[in-house]
This record gives structure tokens, sequence and C-alpha cells, in this order.
């Protein structure tokens, strides 16, 4: 099998599920007690969260740039960003290791399209459903991509940051979530992803009244289907 990385810890609660969704998906195709080989570099959220806020994100790309470099050199063949919004730099961190890096928009935008969807809500930080980097990622595999409105965009990322991200699930927090995907559903989306590695952890499949794409499970697919090619 070959060697993931993971650059995690962004938040450490997603990044505990990629572990054991990965070794899931190894064990399942494997049988008995098959795991997959995985490394793994888990930044101090702390600091990365002070970083995006202050808009450091040129020593944001060289920090995770460096930690794909290191997990190469301990033997990483690909590497995946554990989390949506770092996907801002995503393009620094793959130019700087000679691991690939599988991109967390790309099974998505698979797993889109598959489905026969072509109009994506996207759900996630602040970063990710302001800037281009996302929208333009899906827009480049032909799908339309429609935000919440942005009066309710800070609220949704304040859940993530306050509460998803230290481990609290609350029912006010679910509702308001469910409410934004149908505002979306109403603005045209026909489908909607969960892109932020947290929001699996609040808003289950049958919390949405459009289909959704949950974009850990499907990175961390992604990575079982590289490890065991």
């Amino acid at each position: 099998m070959k060697t993931i990385g993971l650059i995690g810890g962004m938040s450490w609660e997603s990044s505990l599920h990629y572990y054991r969704l990965i070794n899931q998906g190894v064990r399942a195709a494997r049988g008995g007690i098959a795991s997959a080989p995985l490394l793994l570099h888990s930044f101090d959220f702390a600091e990365i969260a002070a970083m995006q806020a202050a808009g450091e994100w040129g020593a944001l790309a060289d920090r995770l740039a460096a930690a794909a470099q290191g997990l190469h050199a301990a033997g990483a063949e690909a590497v995946l960003i554990c989390t949506n919004t770092m996907h801002k730099v995503a393009q620094a961190v793959d130019d700087a290791s000679p691991a690939a890096l599988i991109h967390i928009a790309d099974p998505l935008a698979d797993a889109v399209i598959s489905a026969g969807h072509s109009s994506v809500g996207l759900l996630g930080t602040r970063f990710t459903m302001n800037e281009p980097f996302y929208h333009e990622r899906l827009r480049a595999r032909g799908l339309q991509t429609v935000s919440p409105p942005v009066e309710e965009r800070d609220e949704l990322n304040r859940i993530i940051f306050e509460e998803l991200c230290t481990g609290r699930v609350n029912d006010s927090s679910r509702a308001t979530y469910i409410d934004s995907i149908s505002r979306m559903a109403a603005n045209g989306a026909d489908c909607v992803a969960l892109a932020c590695t947290e929001i699996m952890l609040l808003v289950e499949p049958d919390d949405s009244m459009l289909p959704s794409f949950d974009t850990t499970a499907l990175h961390a697919a992604a990575a079982v289907d590289f490890v065991l090619s």
C-alpha cells in the first residue's frame, strides 16, 4: 500500500474522523486487521486560526508547505490538507512538495457530477464562502455555486469556530444550518456541500432538504483509493 500524509489539527475534531474513515476504508477493502499507512502533521489550531483572522496567508502557505515537505521526507507519497479553508493555499503546498496533493474539492466535484447535480450550495467558514478559491475550483468542473446570504455567514462561521471546533454540537445551531440550506435551495442550489470538515459533526444527510455531500468523507475515500492504487 502507498503511504498518505495528513496535514491536520485544523481542527483535530475533524482530523480524528479522517484517521478513522481512511483506516475503515482500507480494512473494508483488505479485510482482517488491515490498516492504512499514515503520517500526521498536526498543527496547533489556535495559532492557525489567529493567522487566518490576521490575513497572514503567505505565512500560512509557508507553514503548510513545510509540513508537506516533512511528510514527503518521512515517506508520504501523497498529502491531504484536512480542512477546506486551508485549500486557499493548496497551490503553494502542491508546488513545494514532490508528494501528490489530493485536493478536497476534486472528489466533491466528482460526486456531485456523478449524482447529476449542477448547482452546489456551499457551506463553510467565511473564508470558504466569501473568497473565490473554492468556488473557482468547482466552476472549473462546470458546476455553479450558491452561497448563503451575506448576513448569515458570520453566524455560520461562529458556529464552526466556537462550537464545532471545540466539540460542541447544539440543536439550535443545527437548525441554523438547516434554515440556511433551505434558503440556498430557494436560490437555485440542487445539492449542498458541507465544505468545512467539522460540519459533518452537526448536519447529517437526513437533516438536509437537499442531497448533501460531506467533504470529509469524500476526501477520506479519495485517500483510500490512493493508498490501495
